[in-house]
């Protein structure tokens, strides 16, 4: 397992501060850089890394260090990470005097603030044979690249967007264990969600269980995996359904009740709320005056009031928001997609994962928005229509699926059962409503009646499918989205209008 300490800083961690930082283990302990020196190792006797120290990150973004670590800090900062390695004792001690040490000479602060108590020496003397790699990577098997990981949160900082490169490459997955307190940011939640990663929450009744799917797990051939049943049924562990105290049975099942009840925060800081979620593909034509960002930026605008307030590839984002910017990372990374991180401004808990691809039909933006109220707050659904025509109008809109869940307010997700999203209205641009046919579009087989934006001559369609409250609304984008995927080649017969 690793312990990670954090120094914040006004001024930038230069070469003399790092290294009179470093050598708090004293001058017996070896350096080494690692991740093409992005990353600076200290080695015991036995050649073990003890602490990792990743190269200082400037946030630029108000916020990140409220929404990560639950501590203030004034932009723009310095973020130094840590990480110790608790197989040698003296490892933590050693990471939180090399940031500790860094706060004394450039000011600032720690996380957590207990960790920097003392800037001496630390003596490690016993060090045990020598590992391999990053001390951030605790078990590689053939399967599986193991990390344990004790924070309140866990993001998807650039190490960990690392390790998941690494895995990926050599046909691992990425497996993170955790105590049962610890939450994901939506970016840590999406890493863990794709196949074959997953989520590992240890648990003193049921040993270990998926964070994300409750599946009781097993250490089995080098990684964890699901513990079946005789009859070949998958076991939940009883703390994955197990309501947390304070939650409600309406904010379990996700009904609109959830909001009203003014329930009490409970175990792991569960906190009933709603969440938006508004995903969106956009298409542009693939030329020199494309300016990503712009689709992004519409809904950030019609549903919070304001733009975006930084972007970045890793967390913390640290980066204003800059849709030029994005732009030219994206061109530079061509033809290879590029995964980027959105967030919004403090007093409004919003996340966005983009993904931009080159592919045949242009470039394309597919975007994940996720924005969080409170218990006495209502998601703004009243401008999801006007949202959808102006991303039609202005830019390339595809498809867009609005969704409501009951939720977290500040988008983590703590290892429990979850309500999923309930459909809101779907929108089909105009591109996809030529291909299948307007009057095929505009004739679906359920009580919708579908709302025509955008240019009269070609326009898209906009399906109303619920309030965020009725489950019924699965049923309808179910019957809707086959209807849009039938055979075209044929007329098909007038559906029933209500």
């Amino acid at each position: 397992m690793t312990k990670d300490v954090i120094a914040l800083t006004p001024r930038m961690p230069d070469v003399w501060a790092l290294m009179t930082s470093l050598y708090a283990g004293g001058s017996d302990l070896d350096l080494s850089a690692a991740a093409e020196g992005a990353v600076v190792q200290l080695h015991g006797p036995g050649g073990r890394p003890l602490v990792s120290v990743e190269s200082p990150v400037l946030v630029q973004v108000p916020g990140e260090a409220e929404r990560l670590l639950g501590q203030s800090a004034a932009t723009p900062y310095w973020w130094t990470e840590a990480r110790a390695s608790t197989a040698v004792p003296e490892a933590e001690r050693l990471a939180g005097v090399v940031c500790g040490r860094l706060n004394a000479l450039l000011g600032g602060s720690t996380w957590p603030p207990e960790a920097a108590a003392s800037t001496k020496v630390v003596d490690v003397s016993a060090v045990p044979s020598a590992g391999s790699g990053q001390p951030a990577v605790d078990v590689v098997t053939e399967n599986a690249a193991v990390v344990l990981i004790d924070r309140p949160v866990v993001a998807l900082t650039s190490w960990l967007a690392e390790i998941m490169r690494t895995a990926v490459a050599s046909r691992r997955s990425l497996q993170i264990v955790t105590p049962r307190g610890v939450r994901l940011t939506p970016a840590a939640r999406t890493t863990l969600a794709r196949v074959p990663n997953r989520w590992v929450v240890q648990d003193p009744e049921c040993g270990y269980y998926d964070g994300l799917s409750g599946a009781v797990l097993r250490w089995r051939d080098g990684a964890f995996s699901p513990a079946f049943a005789e009859d070949g049924t998958a076991a939940v562990a009883p703390a994955f359904t197990r309501p947390a105290s304070g939650t409600s049975e309406a904010a379990r099942e996700g009904t609109s009740d959830a909001v009203s009840e003014g329930t009490s925060e409970g175990e792991a800081g569960e906190v009933p709320g709603r969440q938006l979620i508004v995903a969106l593909r956009t298409v542009h034509r693939a030329d020199e005056h494309l300016l990503l960002g712009g689709g992004p930026e519409a809904a950030w605008k019609a549903l919070t009031g304001t733009a975006p307030a930084g972007w970045g590839t890793a967390e913390p984002v640290n980066l204003p928001w800059s849709p030029r910017q994005l732009t030219d990372l994206a061109r530079e990374r061509a033809p290879e997609p590029t995964q980027l991180l959105v967030v919004g401004s403090p007093d409004r808990p919003a996340m966005a994962t983009v993904r931009v691809t080159r592919t045949a039909k242009g470039v394309e933006e597919d975007t994940v928005l996720t924005i969080g109220y409170a218990a006495d707050e209502h998601p703004p659904l009243d401008r999801i229509e006007a949202l959808a025509d102006t991303l039609v109008r202005e830019h390339g809109l595809r498809t867009m699926l609005t969704s409501v869940r009951a939720a977290r307010a500040d988008l983590t997700t703590a290892p429990r059962l979850e309500g999923p999203p309930l459909p809101v209205a779907f929108t089909l641009g105009p591109d996809d409503v030529h291909t299948i046919g307007l009057d095929r579009a505009r004739r679906p087989p359920v009580e919708v009646r579908p709302k025509h934006l955008g240019p009269t001559p070609r326009p898209a369609l906009h399906y109303p499918l619920g309030d965020g409250t009725d489950p019924e609304a699965w049923g309808r984008l179910q019957q809707l989205t086959a209807h849009l995927k039938g055979d075209h080649s044929r007329p098909s017969a007038p559906a029933r209008q209500g």
